[in-house]
């Protein structure tokens, strides 16, 4: 018996009531729903994307801070506001002339002690120059007590380096020549000497444009009055034509400085009757070289310049000492310069050493020798 398949008609409708898209959102779809359907790729990308951004952001404000500190750093720089210890070794000192002349500093020996008991107060200024190595602009004394300190100690560690202020490089010569006038012009005991020597040291400086000593009074000196500048010029007279053969030219008072420049200049010859009188003199005290000085300033010329010249040119004997006379003097040791000063009833000697160190028998034997020496 065999069974029939039976057939079902199935009705398909002509327009369909809901369509369903293949591959594609829906136009009005929420963007959350789109953002969850996203692919692994495309969540990447979009997730460097917004971290280059970020990153662009934070070095570009990296880089903006940087310039500003950069542009803070040149400021304090040329300002002199910035400070590092230097190597005393890099130091330089060709760019100035100093203004400091030849012969002894008595004070020096004094601010060294002040630097080894309380240390630097104020740093010194240099410039770099490459390669390591720096210029001094300003601090001749403060740089040659480290050095002494550091010949007498050894002691590297703590003498070896010097606080400075590292100035931008590039300043005109001329400002730091007036830089270095204005330093010294604060201190009340400068003299008109000192000032003069100054004026002559900067028309020495081949590196400088002017080379007339008065003219370099104008421009070192402008903060001074007419008058002053007028004095520091008859002083060039002086420093010109003595100034190797003084020992104590700061000590020159302007009235003696001023009637002397004009001796010079009335008297041809008289400068180098002063320097005969002076020459090989080595013991001679401040008040020696003053009266010398006075002596040639207030001599007469009524009997003819040939006359005096001649007059001036005798050897004269040398003065006696008065009971209160001072002699000062130094000596150059391994510990520094000795200041030694001999007066009535008192020898003095000043030397950055601690003599309290030395064992007092080797102290007695080395005084007492010395005082037979002098009998």
């Amino acid at each position: 018996m065999s069974r029939k398949r039976r057939m079902f008609d199935i009705e398909i409708p002509d327009e369909p009531e809901t369509t369903f898209p293949v591959g594609k959102a829906e136009a009005d779809e929420p963007a959350a729903a789109k953002e969850g359907r996203r692919g692994p790729m495309a969540t990447a990308i979009s997730e460097t994307v917004e971290s280059s951004r970020e990153r662009a952001r934070i070095e570009a404000e990296i880089r903006a801070e940087n310039d500003a500190l950069a542009t803070e750093h040149v400021r304090l720089k040329r300002a002199g506001l910035v400070t590092d210890l230097i190597p005393l070794d890099a130091i330089d000192t060709q760019k100035l002339i100093r203004d400091r002349a030849h012969g002894a500093d008595f004070e020096l020996a004094e601010l060294i002690e002040s630097i080894r008991e309380i240390g630097l107060s104020n740093p010194i200024r240099v410039e770099p120059t490459g390669q390591g190595r720096y210029e001094l602009i300003q601090g001749w004394r403060r740089l040659s007590a480290y050095r002494a300190l550091l010949a007498e100690t050894g002691d590297a560690e703590t003498w070896g380096r010097i606080p400075a202020g590292i100035a931008a490089k590039g300043d005109e010569l001329e400002r730091l020549y007036r830089r270095m006038v204005d330093e010294n012009m604060v201190r009340k005991d400068i003299s008109f000497a000192e000032m003069a020597q100054l004026a002559l040291h900067y028309a020495m400086d081949p590196l400088t444009e002017e080379h007339d000593p008065e003219k370099a009074v104008a421009i070192l000196f402008k903060s001074a009055g007419y008058q002053k500048r007028s004095y520091i010029r008859s002083f060039i007279r002086v420093v010109e034509s003595l100034g190797e053969t003084l020992l104590y030219a700061p000590e020159i008072s302007r009235a003696l400085g001023l009637a002397l420049a004009q001796k010079l200049d009335e008297i041809p010859g008289l400068a180098a009757a002063i320097r005969t009188e002076l020459k090989d003199w080595d013991t001679r005290s401040i008040k020696d070289e003053l009266e010398v000085l006075r002596r040639f300033a207030g001599q007469s010329i009524g009997q003819g310049e040939d006359a005096a010249v001649v007059e001036a040119a005798k050897p004269k004997p040398t003065p006696a000492p008065a009971a209160k006379a001072r002699t000062t003097f130094q000596i150059q040791r391994p510990q520094g310069s000795a200041k030694c000063t001999a007066a009535n009833g008192r020898l003095e000697i000043r030397l950055p050493r601690d003599f309290s160190a030395i064992d007092r028998r080797k102290l007695e034997a080395a005084v007492s020798a010395m005082l037979e020496r002098l009998e």
